[in-house]
């Protein structure tokens, strides 16, 4: 993806940072097809039907929450052409599907778990189909962890600041990459990358916690 103008740049470098949440970006990550929707229209420029095939949904299904994301100023239209007597419509993203500290925390605690849910709803289909289809594990040096730990609090707001910076690093490496693909007119490599830190239960937590069937 090409360098953003101020109109396509994450939400980090847009605003956000007097505590009030753009809630066009809220309500547009407020459903899982939204957001691999609105991902997809980050990487590339693509219509309802094509978007629908790639997600496995109707066409009916991902136009709804296309309207959904034009209505809340995260896509615009950018082109249309005929196909098979109808009319097909080309949008791509004008907003990444992305929450900084500051926007999180004017976030409703009521909204948080549903926004929560449908982002972990989108990475847990995205892995399943990176496995299914052989891409997970394609590259030796591709990286997987998982690190249980306990820290204080100082300690938790030097774990949340090292996620936030290794962020920023991974779009500064995205926008260097298009550059270097744009001028060897090259595909590039469809990547994945999932950052996550969050408070657990504790162990007397999770056994009185009922397990689901």
């Amino acid at each position: 993806m090409a360098p953003q103008s101020d109109s396509k740049k994450p939400a980090a470098e847009r605003g956000g940072k007097h505590g009030i949440v753009d809630a066009r970006v809220v309500k547009a990550l407020g459903h899982p097809v939204r957001v691999q929707a609105l991902t997809i229209l980050n990487e590339r420029i693509a219509s309802p039907n094509e978007i629908s095939k790639e997600l496995g949904q109707t066409v009916g299904h991902v136009s709804y929450h296309i309207k959904v994301l034009r209505e809340c100023e995260c896509i615009e239209l950018v082109d249309t052409a005929p196909r098979r007597g109808a009319m097909e419509h080309y949008y791509r993203a004008t907003a990444r599907a992305f929450l900084d500290v500051s926007d999180w925390m004017a976030v409703p605690a009521s909204v948080r778990p549903g926004l929560s849910g449908s982002l972990l709803q989108t990475v847990l289909e995205d892995a399943s189909a990176a496995l299914t289809t052989g891409t997970f594990d394609e590259r030796e040096d591709r990286h997987l962890s998982w690190t249980p730990m306990i820290v204080d609090e100082q300690g938790w707001g030097e774990l949340t600041k090292s996620l936030g910076e290794t962020l920023e690093r991974v779009f500064g490496i995205q926008a260097a990459s298009a550059e270097r693909l744009a001028k060897a007119d090259a595909a590039g490599i469809p990547v994945s990358v999932s950052l996550a830190g969050y408070e657990t239960p504790t162990t007397e937590e999770k056994r009185a916690t009922p397990k689901k069937d």
